[in-house]
C-alpha cells in the first residue's frame, strides 16, 4: 500500500456558524468512514505565497491549496474513490490526488 496526498483547492467558506457545523459533521463522517486509511485526516492551511526564480508573490497562485489529507490506499484508483466521497467538493472546491513517493 502507498500513501496519497489529497490537496484541497479553493472552496467557499461557510456563510454561517450553522452551515460550518453542518459541513464539519459531514467531513468528520467522511474521515470516520476512511477508518485506518486516514493517515492524516486533514490539515487546514493559511494563505500561501508563491516562490519563483523571479521573486515571491503574495497571491497564492491561480488555485491556492487550502488544506490536505493523507490516505493509505492500494492504488491511485482506490485513492480517487476516497477523494470523490469527500464533502469538501460540496463547497465548490477541487481535490488534487497524488501518490507520495518514497525517497
Amino acid at each position: 500500500m502507498a500513501n496519497y496526498i489529497i490537496a484541497y483547492h479553493g472552496g467557499k467558506q461557510p456563510e454561517s456558524p450553522e452551515e460550518g457545523a453542518k459541513h464539519m459533521a459531514k467531513w468528520k463522517a467522511w474521515v470516520d468512514g476512511l477508518g485506518s486509511a486516514a493517515v492524516n485526516p486533514g490539515t487546514p492551511l493559511g494563505k500561501s505565497r508563491i516562490v519563483s526564480a523571479t521573486g515571491v508573490s503574495d497571491d497564492g497562485g491561480a488555485n491556492p491549496m487550502s488544506g490536505y489529507s493523507v490516505v493509505e490506499a492500494d492504488n491511485m484508483d482506490a485513492a480517487l474513490e476516497m477523494a470523490k466521497a469527500c464533502p469538501f467538493l460540496d463547497t465548490g472546491g477541487t481535490l488534487e490526488v497524488a501518490e507520495m513517493k518514497k525517497m
